[in-house]
């Protein structure tokens, strides 16, 4: 074990993570939570000047509290510049969480989810800066940054400014399970979603004079898994995978009104992920002529067929790191020096790494005791949250 890695006050990292798991912080509501970092952070004896926001939230397209929480600590002594990440927020399942201690996990009362997802990664970085000032350890200068609307689409990291970071050579970001576990490389991710203007008609007198908005999804989804495009996707030239996620009407209502009328609208919203863009955007194609398809086979009786609107857009693009990169070498010393053996992963999810990495930043993601989140079952395992902190001290700290 490094004897950095020895430096960890197991006490106070955890107290850390109880402090924030207590504090609610769901997505796009992340003031409170950046507060208390920031106040924590300063009462170690960062200088409030090093501190501060970012404007991400002024680009991101729905209601955001605050930009990104920015803070640089200067090194002392010579190195590239490293950067530790994590996101702020939690998905809204996590409100009004009471976390309690089980034993060695943390736990929710069974009500909602823990938020140990991502309360880990901003504990574990507070505790980092505590041990490096605390015992004065030597390390290069360092940026850290805790994101904003991680949970409902990556849009923190998406709208920052790269030279915020102040020419950070790679990053180290918190949002995993083991530390073992170095998530090098993640898919990415495209959005699609359909408007189908259909025509009302009184479905037990004149059926044949309506066209069914429904009847067009319909066989359209079906077309889509005919063709191989719905669900797991293997083709010759890539593979991936899909869904359709929501099946409705206007402004969350549902597509239609009664029985006795052919419904005349339907919304469908889906996505598509694969390892490179350009497949990800063949499987978005598939679904767009599965949609054209079904239009032309659900006509009334002049002829007329539906209007069928199918738009997508990039959500987050895939990135891969090589295993003999700068970011990944150190990472993997640094789990051999804290006793472990590290494994390279990738994700089918995305992550800030995602667009991190698109920024210009090499991008490892590594664990800290995140176990089933998202759930009412999520808790955080206390010793491997212990083994995330001196991953990351050692990080800090290693001669490269």
């Amino acid at each position: 074990m490094s004897s950095a890695a020895n430096k960890l006050d197991v006490a106070s990292a955890e107290n850390y993570l109880m402090r924030y798991l207590s504090i609610e912080g769901v997505t796009g509501q992340e003031a409170k939570i950046a507060a208390a970092i920031s106040e924590d952070l300063q009462a170690l004896g960062v200088p409030a000047s090093a501190i501060h926001y970012d404007t991400a939230h002024k680009r991101i397209p729905v209601p955001t509290e605050t930009g990104n929480l920015i803070v640089h600590l200067p090194g002392t002594r010579p190195g590239p510049r490293l950067l530790f990440s994590t996101h702020l927020d939690t998905v809204p399942l996590c409100a009004g969480a009471k976390p309690r201690r089980e034993g060695n996990r943390i736990v929710s009362d069974g009500t909602t989810a823990l938020g140990g997802d991502n309360r880990t990664g901003c504990a574990l970085i507070v505790a980092l800066v505590e041990t490096l000032l605390k015992h004065k350890l030597p390390h290069p200068p360092i940026s850290l940054l805790f994101t904003v609307r991680e949970e409902s689409g990556l849009h923190g990291a998406r709208e920052l400014i790269a030279s915020d970071l102040n020419g950070a050579a790679m990053c180290f970001n918190v949002d995993g399970r083991l530390a073992s576990e170095l998530i090098i490389g993640a898919v990415g991710q495209e959005n699609w979603e359909v408007e189908i203007v259909g025509k009302a008609s009184h479905a037990g007198v004149a059926p044949d004079k309506g066209i069914s908005a429904t009847l067009v999804a319909a066989i359209a989804l079906a077309e889509a898994n005919a063709n191989g495009w719905f669900g797991k996707v293997v083709k010759p030239d890539g593979h991936g995978t899909s869904n359709v996620g929501i099946f409705g009407g206007k402004n969350n209502t549902p597509a239609g009104d009664a029985t006795n009328v052919v419904t005349d609208y339907a919304y469908l919203k889906g996505e598509a992920r694969s390892p490179t863009e350009a497949f990800a955007a063949s499987i978005t194609a598939g679904f767009r002529a599965a949609f054209e398809t079904a239009r032309n086979k659900v006509k009334d009786t002049g002829g007329d067929m539906a209007q069928v609107t199918f738009t997508n857009k990039p959500a987050y693009p895939p990135f891969k790191l090589d295993e003999k990169s700068p970011a990944v070498v150190r990472a993997a010393k640094a789990v051999e020096m804290i006793g472990l053996k590290p494994t390279f992963i990738f994700s089918n999810g995305g992550l800030d790494a995602n667009w991190l990495d698109r920024h210009g930043i090499p991008t490892v993601t590594i664990g800290a005791g995140q176990y089933d989140i998202h759930t009412i079952k999520e808790y955080v395992d206390l010793p491997e949250y212990a083994q995330g902190c001196r991953l990351a001290i050692v990080l800090a700290t290693m001669e490269a």
